[in-house]
């Protein structure tokens, strides 16, 4: 019987695997790249300039406000989202210290 480990790792770890997973589709790049561009943009906006359903766009916009890569607001049938800065800067910062160890712990040649 398979077992959830996950637990067994760091807060870290965890959080630097779930920002990549939630960056893990091409389709939530290209959203973001449309959010980065406009500064906020209202979910139909999205779906014309993707070449994906609403409902597929919706799924992703759920990943990335999930991952707290986003952040949205309803107001009615419209739904506004703008990329959260502050947790791409986190990230950036913990990626970056993540390979700058990797890094020099193997300096030395491989293979």
């Amino acid at each position: 019987m398979a077992t959830n480990k996950k637990e067994e790792f760091s807060q870290k770890e965890q959080d630097l695997a779930a920002f990549a997973k939630a960056m893990a589709h091409p389709a939530r790049i290209a959203i973001l790249k449309v959010l980065a561009q406009r500064n906020e943009c209202i979910c139909g906006e999205i779906v014309e300039l993707l070449p994906l359903a609403q409902s597929t766009v919706s799924q992703h916009l759920k990943e990335l406000k999930n991952a707290g890569l986003i952040s949205g607001t309803i107001d009615g049938p419209r739904s506004c989202y703008c990329i959260n800065w502050k947790a791409f800067e986190k990230f950036m910062s913990e990626f970056s210290f993540l390979f700058n160890k990797l890094k020099t712990q193997n300096e030395k040649a491989c293979c």
